[in-house]
């Protein structure tokens, strides 16, 4: 008779598989979980405290470090919420500007996800191919406002500045590209035995228990819950788009993959009819006051980012800085559900389901 001895394991906090500054404490009977404890905190920086001593323009810079491999979405859901309490209308111009960037931000952050997901599973080219692809977005972005992943490039009212002569064009020139790359990510992974051994089945849950634990993203639309607020609360310009919802039906891990890969090819397509539309000129900058005061009251604001909602609260008290600020971080929302999980899986799929599940810890240690 085989004899065996509860071991307990600790899975980071530097470990690279946990994609980031993260620790699981898991309990083990054999190779299978019996018990998992996520530990996070090692990244806070209470960003939501500091922002009470900040005009609102300040507190742009630090949204860039929560989710740092999607700042521009951060940095929209923002000035997307003074803007509601203040009700500043934005120029058209820099508003085609700010969706066009959060596009391709949703791009690239899916790119580093695809990479890194298939190098936690044990596959070195896709992590090489995502980032040279990648690559072309930061330098777009570099082009635009000067930095490579803290890009603090949208402001209350509208942007930090215009795009300059010939960028509109060489997003243009991205589409079809990236379109071919794709095909080619297709071939070499979505199709491989082995990946597919790893993936179906894995992480798998329902309708009922992704809604009851608040996920969103990926992580809710695997289970097939038709959620996105870009076309369930309308923001920005997308209303004049035409987009898919890529849904799942099983809610494993192969479904959230699958998702995330139709998600860069709708992108694509958004941005393909956001450069064909884009207006020739116009200003970049609404009408704002020299210094910030919302008026006193409440807003909640919510956009998709790629790892799903993204909420602000603002309570103003008719001063230069916000009384309260708060973020609702879709990747501390959507690591609740891991401990559930985890338990009866091996410590093989323990990597292949959080990687699945798609967090930043920035984010999640706001």
């Amino acid at each position: 008779m085989i004899r065996t001895e509860e071991l307990l394991l600790n899975v980071g906090p530097q470990h690279p598989s946990t994609h980031g500054v993260f620790r699981i404490i898991v309990k083990l009977d054999g190779e299978v979980i019996t018990d998992a404890t996520p530990v996070m905190g090692y990244l806070h920086r209470g960003t939501e405290k500091l922002a009470e001593n900040l005009n609102y323009t300040q507190i742009i810079p630090y949204t860039d470090r929560m989710d740092y491999v999607s700042a521009m979405t951060n940095n929209y859901v923002l000035v997307h919420a003074v803007e509601k309490l203040m009700d500043i209308e934005v120029p058209e111009r820099a508003e085609f500007l700010r969706l066009i960037v959060m596009e391709l931000q949703r791009v690239a952050s899916h790119l580093v996800w695809w990479g890194t997901y298939l190098l936690d599973i044990g596959a070195m080219s896709p992590f090489l191919y995502a980032f040279r692809d990648r690559e072309i977005i930061v330098d777009l972005f570099n082009e635009l406002c000067g930095a490579r992943l803290t890009y603090n490039y949208m402001r209350v009212g509208g942007v930090k500045w215009d795009a300059p002569s010939g960028w509109i064009d060489k997003v243009r020139d991205f589409i079809p590209h990236m379109r071919k790359r794709l095909d080619e990510y297709d071939r070499l992974v979505s199709g491989n035995e082995i990946f597919l051994a790893r993936i179906k089945g894995v992480g798998q849950y329902d309708q009922e228990t992704a809604i009851n634990y608040g996920l969103s993203g990926a992580n809710l639309r695997s289970t097939g819950v038709d959620w996105d607020l870009r076309r369930a609360e309308p923001y920005s310009l997308y209303p004049r788009f035409e987009f898919d919802v890529p849904l799942g039906s099983k809610g494993d891990c192969y479904d959230r993959y699958v998702i995330r890969i139709q998600e860069i090819k709708e992108s694509l397509r958004i941005l393909e009819q956001a450069v064909a539309q884009f207006p020739s000129s116009g200003e970049t900058m609404g009408k704002v006051p020299r210094v910030i005061r919302p008026p006193e009251g409440e807003i909640y604001a919510r956009i998709e980012s790629p790892r799903g909602e993204i909420g602000c609260y603002i309570i103003s008290k008719g001063k230069a800085e916000p009384y309260r600020l708060k973020f609702r971080r879709p990747s501390f929302v959507n690591l609740q559900i891991l401990p559930k999980l985890l338990i009866g899986e091996t410590m093989t799929n323990l990597i292949t389901i959080l990687g699945g599940v798609d967090i930043v810890v920035g984010e999640v240690d706001c």
